[in-house]
């Protein structure tokens, strides 16, 4: 596959996909959006979805939609990465999970696939609390989880972007599994403190059993395969087991993490968590 072939990224348009594609553009590289609401249709539900977004790519980022944690993800990720190495895309590069046993399957699956994959260790992302589900609850001016005094190192979609897009382009990350923190270890409570401050905002923090956080959002109407995926994310994953930094950012860029306070800053600049 020439240099010339395109990079698929799956999840194209969500909170590090979209960033991949910025940073491949951005160095006039061809992407593919490999997405199920924009690019070319994409999947992960519909195998008849990917070989025609895999046709002649070089290289694919993989991020799963939901989570890795859900049931079929591992054999998900094997299957298609099986798919790309029997086209000639052997360049493969996962967003898994920081000590979700469900995505040290997945990783295996991928190992087992024949591709020179590079594997990138997640947690909590910064960006949930403006580009996801923590975001109605921060302009609520009251975020409510199963959160207790477990410190997490938030990771920065934008260092991941940077890590994945390097991890894509370099043969030196092949074979390498790169655990992506942030600088520092923060409670939830701290997260949301760090982003009343810079938003000139009175944000509360409220912790509640994960019984009372899944029957919140039943009653909201929130799928019940979303609530049990967080339910399993704010209690068997935030159990201590992540509250270590990790050195990714360093190795790969060489250079420190981006903090969640300079993140909280130029995200609440934006004016995204003063709206209404």
């Amino acid at each position: 596959m020439g240099d010339h072939a395109p990079t698929l990224v799956l999840g194209g348009t969500g909170k590090t996909g979209s960033r991949v594609v910025r940073r491949l553009t951005g160095r006039d590289l061809p992407v593919r959006i490999g997405s199920r609401s924009g690019g070319v249709p994409f999947d992960w539900e519909d195998p008849a979805t990917w070989q025609p977004a895999l046709q002649g790519v070089r290289a694919v980022y993989m991020s799963y939609y939901p989570d890795l944690a859900v049931p079929g993800a591992p054999e998900a990720i094997g299957s298609l990465a099986e798919l790309a190495v029997a086209g000639g895309a052997r360049r493969l590069v996962l967003l898994s999970g920081r000590g979700e046993e469900e995505a040290g399957a997945a990783e295996e699956a991928l190992r087992a696939s024949g591709a020179d994959w590079t594997i990138l260790r997640c947690s909590w992302f910064n960006q949930n609390f403006s580009e996801s589900y923590l975001l109605d609850p921060v302009l609520a001016g009251q975020v409510v989880l199963p959160a207790g005094q477990v410190p997490e190192p938030f990771v920065d979609a934008d260092d991941i972007a940077d890590v994945a897009a390097a991890a894509l382009t370099d043969d030196r990350h092949v074979g390498e599994v790169y655990e992506l923190t942030g600088p520092r270890l923060l409670t939830f409570a701290d997260a949301v403190a760090a982003i009343a401050e810079a938003s000139g905002r009175d944000i509360g923090f409220v912790q509640v059993s994960a019984e009372e956080y899944a029957s919140a959002l039943l009653a909201e109407q929130v799928p019940v395969e979303v609530v049990d995926l967080l339910t399993y994310l704010f209690t068997t994953v935030l159990d201590g087991r992540n509250a270590h930094l990790g050195d990714g950012v360093q190795r790969v860029l060489g250079r420190q993490p981006r903090d969640f306070a300079d993140y909280a800053r130029e995200t609440a600049a934006t004016g995204i968590w003063n709206q209404g």
